[in-house]
């Protein structure tokens, strides 16, 4: 909350400053054309920084697309292995469940052979899914790495070519004015970088 408020006020003094050396010209030079005075006017009052929709720009960021419909992919595997194993398991379950009832078991080590059976397609189960989910975190934690990094270089590169001082994430403001949108130019940038790479 301390770095919204500090924000917020530096907001507040920054228009400030602003307006009063806007007053100031108008009061020591002589009237321009109306049209020139106005676009000096709305150059003048947009502060130096920027601001992007990070949801926007996830959604509409190839690289980012890319790597949440891999992530899909590899969920539908995981799921699709998991009701593998599940029918594995509640066939086996079954056939043993059956044999019982209908004393076919002839010997308690028969039966025992079975249970055993039984607990090492659990564990195998078990393991394999371990694996799948393991996989799974670590593709995640990597392609999101890949989207920050891919991201925070292009902004570093963007802001230092147009002379930004700052360029935000929309959600970390309360309010900030829509003229100072550039998300649709980085997510431009971003794509035609990435699809360069992927060429």
């Amino acid at each position: 909350m301390k770095t919204t408020h500090l924000f917020a006020a530096s907001l507040i003094l920054a228009g400030a400053m602003l307006n009063v050396s806007c007053d100031k010209q108008e009061a020591t030079t002589p009237a321009a054309a109306p049209a020139a005075k106005n676009s000096e006017k709305a150059a003048a009052v947009l502060p130096n920084y920027r601001y992007v929709d990070g949801d926007t720009l996830l959604a509409k960021y190839h690289l980012a697309k890319d790597y949440q419909d891999e992530m899909i992919r590899m969920q539908t595997s995981m799921e699709s292995q998991a009701n593998k194993h599940r029918t594995e398991l509640e066939g086996k379950a079954s056939k043993m469940q059956n044999k019982l009832q209908n004393n076919g078991y002839l010997s308690e080590a028969s039966y025992n052979a079975d249970q055993k059976e039984l607990a090492a397609l659990e564990e195998r189960a078990r393991k394999s899914m371990a694996n799948l989910q393991s996989n799974f975190e670590n593709s995640a934690m990597q392609g999101q790495k890949a989207v920050n990094d891919s991201i925070e270089a292009f902004i570093k590169e963007y802001a230092k070519k147009r002379g930004y001082d700052a360029i935000f994430f929309k959600g970390s403001t309360l309010y900030i004015n829509p003229a100072l949108d550039i998300t649709n130019e980085v997510v431009e940038g971003l794509n035609a970088q990435y699809n360069k790479v992927k060429k």
